[in-house]
């Protein structure tokens, strides 16, 4: 340990009451910046996988232009063939085959444009969380039964309940008209009334039927564990698709732009917020720092009348501050790495969060990981925002002269 280091370290206790409030004031805001930055990406991952899981899937194999178009010619050949394939070669099973069209849904009084989509009923649950938003009735179970899932909104509009006929007409793939009769044997609830007044779902050997697909449907939805394995799988599936028939892979930032513009929105918001409480934290060590060099005046001057230059004072001034910078970061850091741990481990809600997890088939907790960038990122910002404070009293020491300092009470 040189001289500096030393000299830094035993001014830094010179008044310990006030070096510990400080640091203590570090260690708080810190523990509080790694716990919510890592509450925040948790959420955001949640807010992702359900958001998602509606509906979207991680990923999505399409046939080209699909996405912007939405033309029932543009489609996958052999698509659930393709999807058993994917299935066996991938580190996932949640694939499962959709095909859309659209169709004029009539009940005995009314009848509504509505988006009808083909699902497998045996994997559509692996990928989607609209078979377990049931209020009424059973999913589909025969993949070729004339039976509908439609929505509470929907249902209510045709006034229609479980065990009604509805007619569809629309367009097949090939021009020709599409008809059929078909039960209502479920009714599921979103909560989300756009979605629930404007789609119902079909077994998917009956969609194609009616709407004279053939073996051919619109999208191969997958759903992986985690948003961190979406780059890796989305590769692969690129690797096992047919050369032939030009087929494109999207992933879920593509598919929801919206999305991820909204958490870039929330994020800008929420570090607003914590700008705040680090500009806070940088005046209170400003004040320390400056108070110390302020009842050392007159000890700065009698050393800079023996040969101390200004330079090596302000050197001191900031290693005293980056000594207290890091006392504040290591214990903030690791009282918000076992706090980050406890609430993975046990989870973290607050009031109504668990009744709305219910009504719409979500995680009723928050299950904040451990990780680098959450942990130390505000700390790190904090740390920085000390040895920004330590500039101006360490400037100030240039100003200073000698036999007025030594003059000072």
């Amino acid at each position: 340990m040189n001289l500096t280091l030393r000299l830094a370290w035993r001014n830094l206790w010179r008044q310990p009451r006030r070096t510990w409030l400080t640091t203590g004031a570090m260690v708080f805001s810190n523990i509080i910046l790694a716990v919510m930055v890592s509450l925040q990406f948790g959420m955001y991952d949640m807010m992702i996988d359900n958001t998602l899981a509606v509906f979207t899937g991680h990923l999505q194999v399409q046939a080209p232009g699909y996405k912007d178009d939405k033309k029932m010619r543009q489609s996958i050949p052999n698509a659930a063939g393709l999807a058993a394939s994917l299935r066996q070669n991938l580190d996932v099973d949640t694939v499962a085959v959709r095909g859309t069209a659209f169709a004029l849904a009539s009940s005995d009084e009314r009848s509504f444009g509505i988006q009808v989509i083909g699902i497998q009923p045996e994997y559509e649950a692996s990928v989607s969380s609209l078979p377990g938003l049931l209020s009424e009735g059973r999913y589909p179970a025969d993949n070729f039964a004339a039976e509908v899932v439609i929505g509470n909104v929907l249902a209510r509009n045709l006034k229609v309940t479980i065990g009604d006929e509805l007619t569809l007409l629309g367009s097949g793939r090939d021009g020709s008209f599409a008809a059929a009769v078909v039960i209502v044997t479920g009714i599921f609830d979103t909560g989300m009334a756009d979605l629930d007044r404007s789609i119902a779902q079909l077994p998917l050997g009956a969609f194609q039927d009616v709407f004279s697909m053939g073996d051919q449907a619109h999208e191969i939805v997958i759903r992986v564990a985690d948003l961190s394995l979406v780059p890796g799988i989305k590769q692969q599936v690129q690797g096992l698709l047919p050369a032939d028939e030009n087929l494109v892979v999207f992933d879920w930032d593509e598919l929801e732009p919206s999305l991820k513009q909204a958490i870039q929105a929330d994020i800008a918001s929420a570090w607003f917020m914590y700008g705040i409480l680090i500009i806070l934290v940088a005046f209170s060590v400003l004040n320390t720092v400056l108070m110390s060099v302020l009842e050392r005046t007159r000890e700065f001057g009698i050393v800079m009348s023996l040969g101390l230059t200004p330079g090596r004072l302000g050197r001191l001034v900031v290693l005293e501050t980056m000594l207290m910078g890091l006392m504040g970061l290591i214990l903030g850091t690791l009282l918000g790495a076992g706090l980050i741990l406890w609430l993975g481990a046990n989870g973290f809600s607050y009031p109504g969060m668990e009744e709305m997890a219910e009504r719409f088939n979500m995680p009723a907790k928050i299950y904040p990981q451990l990780s680098l960038v959450p942990l130390f990122l505000g700390p790190v910002i904090v740390f920085a925002g000390t040895l920004i404070a330590a500039v101006y009293p360490a400037i100030r020491l240039h100003w200073l002269e000698p036999v007025q300092a030594m003059r000072a009470a």
